[in-house]
């Protein structure tokens, strides 16, 4: 009522301005005529008394005009509430409705469910996702409709706010949107190349009139793989076909795992070598140019890893299929000649050297890093191996070179105060930045050689100058021995050091058992001709009583699930934990049923290690690769820094689960 007369004064004249002029008037008029003046306050009187009365009834009219205005505004309000063509709800702190409109009812196609939780009506909406706040990124889908969500709080009572709100919901059909936008990413286009890995090698071990069946054998089943796609497949090179499809069907592939790589490899038409596929498929590329882009290096990691796998590229992120078998030996010598070859040059062109591996360095690392550094001193450079500790893997073979004053072994930080411009980095037995023993050397280098023999991971040294990466051969040290060979007319390479790059190869090999290939007892004959002997190299592998004691506590600690896997878990903190866990994995690989092995240990400084081994018909590399590590189909590994050695375990055992279920 006072918010009203504030409003009439301003709209009405000021009626007492004229009356206190009259009122002056006739207080003048005493001094001049009496009779005069009485009249005159009679008439002023009732002047006022008018005046008040008339102000009286123009307030209530005006009064009664806005009442009756926001009765008529409420009407319209409450009418536009029960009739507004969005549903709309009101649910009180108890996830009970309070109220709703029609439209609301028909959207649930339910009737009578005032004073219901919502919760129960829609499972999908919860009573805290109203209160936080949360609901706006929900998309809920009820019967055939899609909707989002928006939320009003209302305070019904202004003197006890936390316990009179309610929330108003207004339900907003996006379902042309949500249908728009699937078709959108059904139709999307994917981009694949599928490359025939040994195609020259399945031709050559095919007698001529098996050839063209065996071919055409190969080329049918692609085709019919693709046109299940409803895709449109083109063959550009003899061993290579490029597939476009929409990505509808891409789920479907990835739920089989390629399928097609089994049906390849099982093809048999005279051909006494299995053909393989390596895959890459590109995806969520901007336009077609950044799909060739992401297949193109699907192709090449699929390539790295060994082939026999398909590799799909999601932004940043790749997922890998396949990977069954090993990967196949390139019996002829003419990369490892093009790529020493290349190699000269670069040293020559190089100021100094600096040549590291991976952190915690083992024989195969350390090998390959002195085989490096014999041929940047045969080439007459300065050269540096980058070792920041001597553990228990390489003691006894480090024993060999550190007091002979030709080998220099400095620490990271050495090596980032030495390096200078026109140096170069050469990178052994690991291609994953992070694992390497200086990671911020790799930033400061414009010249990097990587030579590496592990299968490649979405982690990778980029823009390196050369880069020697065969997950065909057993070891770094058997590539580097290979490379070698050729980089110089005439070898010269000392008899430890050749006893180095050997220990490295029986290591990787274990005892030439696994990863054995022809090119293998090549380059161990090679070393053996340059003064290694095999006596001292076994020497090398010697343990001490107590870590022969360690061993045998974890192989009797394990424990075997699905008949064939072998796990076990060593709790005692210890320096050398990751050398025994490898041993110790190699060792339960001899037990009768055992295919794959993992071993569990920890670190004086709580990191956590995981080292599994397997014969082949496992790959403990997918398993591992879950989990952050990387490796081979048969050697793998991985490293917690914040989980404890019980989390650990639970994880291991909840990827073994997963990778057994998909087969």
């Amino acid at each position: 009522m006072k918010k009203n007369s504030k409003i009439m004064n301003a709209l009405l004249p000021d009626n007492k301005i004229y009356l206190l002029i009259i009122l002056f008037f006739n207080c003048a008029m005493i001094y001049y005529n009496a009779v005069i003046a009485v009249i005159g306050f009679v008439v002023l009187l009732m002047l006022t008394v008018y005046s008040v009365l008339n102000s009286r009834d123009k307030m209530k009219k005006w009064t009664k005009y806005i009442e009756n205005l926001s009765q008529e505004l409420g009407n319209a309000a409450q009418s536009s509430l029960i009739n507004l063509p969005v549903p709309l709800c009101l649910v009180n702190l108890e996830g009970k409705l309070v109220w709703y409109n029609s439209k609301f009812s028909d959207m649930l196609s339910e009737k009578n469910i005032l004073d219901k939780e919502i919760s129960k009506l829609i499972p999908q909406l919860s009573l805290e996702d109203i209160i936080s706040g949360d609901i706006e990124s929900l998309e809920i889908k009820i019967s055939d409709k899609y909707f989002h969500l928006k939320k009003n709080v209302v305070n019904i009572d202004d003197k006890h706010k936390d316990d009179s709100v309610i929330f108003m919901l207004y339900w907003l059909d996006v379902t042309t949107y949500v249908k728009l936008k699937t078709k959108y990413n059904e139709e999307r286009p994917i981009v694949g190349i599928i490359q025939v890995d040994n195609y020259d090698e399945v031709i050559i071990s095919t007698k001529e009139e098996k050839v063209p069946f065996v071919l055409s054998e190969i080329e049918s089943k692609i085709n019919l793989w693709a046109s299940r796609l409803n895709g449109m497949i083109k063959k550009y090179q003899n061993d290579k076909y490029m597939v476009i499809f929409e990505n509808k069907f891409l789920n479907n592939i990835e739920s089989k795992r390629f399928t097609i790589l089994d049906e390849i490899r099982e093809i048999d038409m005279g051909n006494k070598i299995s053909a393989t596929l390596s895959i890459g498929i590109g995806t969520n590329g901007k336009n077609f140019g950044q799909l060739e882009e992401y297949t193109f290096s699907a192709l090449e990691l699929a390539l790295a890893r060994g082939g026999d796998q398909a590799v799909v590229r999601k932004n940043s992120n790749f997922d890998f299929y396949g990977g069954k078998t090993k990967a196949v030996e390139k019996r002829n010598r003419v990369k490892a000649r093009v790529i020493a070859h290349a190699l000269r040059p670069l040293l020559d062109e190089s100021n100094e050297i600096f040549i590291m591996g991976h952190k915690y360095p083992d024989m195969d690392a350390f090998g390959a890093a002195i085989g490096v550094y014999r041929a940047a001193m045969n080439r007459g450079k300065e050269a540096y191996i980058v070792l920041n500790e001597v553990n228990e893997s390489i003691k006894n073979v480090y024993d060999l070179f550190k007091d002979d004053e030709f080998y220099k072994f400095i620490s990271s930080n050495d090596a980032i105060d030495k390096v200078d411009v026109g140096d170069m980095l050469v990178v052994v037995d690991t291609h994953r930045p992070s694992f390497t023993e200086c990671p911020e050397l790799i930033e400061k280098m414009d010249r990097i050689v990587l030579i590496d023999h592990h299968r490649r991971g979405t982690e990778f040294i980029e823009n390196t100058s050369l880069s020697y990466l065969e997950p065909y051969a057993s070891s770094a040290c058997e590539l580097v021995t290979e490379v070698l060979q050729y980089i110089e007319d005439k070898v010269v390479l000392k008899d430890i050091e050749a006893e180095a790059l050997l220990a490295g190869i029986i290591l990787d090999t274990k005892s030439f058992s696994f990863k054995t290939g022809v090119r293998t007892f090549e380059a161990a004959s090679f070393l053996r001709r340059y003064g290694a002997d095999t006596v001292k190299v076994r020497q090398l592998f010697q343990d001490d009583f107590e870590t022969i004691r360690i061993k045998s506590d974890i192989v009797a600690e394990a424990e075997v699930i699905y008949d064939s896997i072998a796990i076990s878990v060593y709790r005692k903190a210890i320096e050398n934990i990751k050398l025994i866990a490898s041993q110790s994995a190699d060792e339960l690989l001899k037990i009768r049923g055992i295919e794959a092995s993992f071993v569990i240990g920890i670190q004086p400084d709580d990191e956590v290690v995981i080292s599994g081994r397997s014969l082949g018909e496992k790959n403990v590399q997918i398993i591992l690769e879950k989990l952050g590590g990387g490796g081979h189909l048969t050697t793998a590994g991985a490293q917690f820094i914040e989980n404890t050695i019980d989390e650990v375990k639970e994880m291991l055992l909840e990827e073994i689960d997963e990778y057994i279920a998909k087969g």
